[in-house]
């Protein structure tokens, strides 16, 4: 049985390079976000590092969220490339991540209709507003256009995500 345990590890010895090679290699512990892709229809926000995954969070959108944000008011999220242009450590939904919506594309075409095109679009926890919505904030969309997570989530979005992180919204 010793002598079969002893084969088996040799075996496996051998191989383990080849295996542990072909394996995608994990982002570090300590990496820092330098894109997040945020996904309306799957509800879903990505952190990356280098092209490796650090973290995925379900999220809530604007009341209205099929479409891109048009005009202020129109309660959507917002689709294209923006970054994280600012931080709010004391926001009134805990901490937030101001994105730089919006850009000069949107501004073209809120003149070309014109509207105003709003702002203050930002990935938040759920703050103040937890009493009303704390364990359903994923049931529904609720907010005017931000992306929600939870006071946790945004606790450790916040230390992952320095300024300056491209934000990629996507339909």
């Amino acid at each position: 049985m010793i002598v079969m345990r002893g084969f088996l590890l040799l075996i496996l010895a051998s191989w383990a390079p080849g295996i542990l090679a072909s394996l995608p290699p994990e982002a570090s512990v300590d990496a820092k976000a330098d894109y997040i892709i945020i996904e309306k229809s799957k509800r879903r926000l990505t952190l990356l590092s280098r092209g490796q995954v650090l973290k995925s969070y379900p999220i809530s959108l604007g009341r209205n969220p099929v479409g891109t944000k048009i005009r202020e008011g129109d309660d959507r999220t917002p689709e294209g490339v923006y970054r994280i242009d600012y931080r709010l450590d004391n926001s009134r939904y805990h901490r937030a991540l101001h994105i730089s919506y919006p850009s000069e594309r949107d501004r073209e075409r809120a003149r070309r209709l014109g509207v105003s095109p709003g702002g203050d679009i930002m990935i938040h926890g759920i703050g103040q507003a937890r009493e009303r919505i704390e364990g359903l904030h994923l049931l529904f969309d609720w907010t005017n256009g931000c992306i929600a997570v939870t006071d946790q989530e945004i606790e450790e979005i916040w230390r992952l995500t320095p300024v300056g992180t491209v934000v990629n919204i996507i339909p």
